[in-house]
């Protein structure tokens, strides 16, 4: 039995998904048994520290056979919270935030966007892909009709921290934060950078070091 509050290191967490992915191309081959040694192979992590990444969700495998693989998929996708269904807003309906409205395969992994947030009066009562656009200022109204706990963060830089109080104050659980503006939260929100010029800087200076 797995225990769904439990508060894995962060690095565990981070590897989790990764495993998924694999063993989810596994499942759609056909396999029905997969090693820590084969999966160590095909994504670089050593076999001890997949073992006991999974450990903390009580799965372990069986020797000679290994883990068993719609096994391992229903048990990493019910942890991971994939097959639940969350509702989600996206604040800040621009190129970033059309295209996560736009992508469907999120659908896959749980989050469902049932709205957007703008003050572009454009785009304000259009819809993508199903997904009404409604302004800023009627976020709480929608809140409450809606009852998302997540909120997408992907308005410029200057308005992050503005967007970011106003989802608080809305009864938003969660940010998803894709500004590259470190936001400060007040202590019960759930909070997750990803920062797409971060990364994009990380390979810059990584592509300098070797010419």
């Amino acid at each position: 039995m797995i225990d769904n509050n439990i508060i894995l290191p962060e690095p565990t967490l981070r590897r989790l998904p990764w495993y998924l992915a694999y063993v989810d191309i596994l499942r759609a081959s056909g396999i029905e048994t997969v090693s820590s040694t084969q999966i160590s192979k095909a994504l670089s992590v050593d076999s001890s520290q997949i073992a006991k990444d999974l450990s903390f969700l009580n799965i372990k495998g069986k020797t000679r056979i290994g883990y068993e693989v719609d096994a391992l998929c229903d048990a990493l996708s019910q942890f991971l919270g994939f097959k639940e269904v969350h509702n989600a807003f996206i604040i800040g309906v621009g190129s970033l935030g059309a295209a996560l409205i736009h992508d469907t395969g999120l659908a896959n992994y749980g989050l469902h966007i049932v709205a957007g947030f703008d003050t572009n009066p454009d785009i304000i009562g259009t819809t993508i892909c199903n997904v009404p656009i409604y302004h800023i200022d009627d976020l709480q109204d929608y809140q409450r009709r809606l009852n998302a706990s997540i909120g997408i963060l992907a308005v410029p830089a200057d308005q992050a921290q503005d967007a970011a109080d106003t989802m608080a104050a809305a009864g938003l659980k969660a940010i998803w934060n894709f500004t590259p503006y470190r936001i400060k939260v007040t202590e019960g929100i759930v909070m997750a950078n990803t920062s797409i010029y971060a990364h994009l800087a990380l390979i810059y200076n990584r592509l300098s070091a070797t010419t």
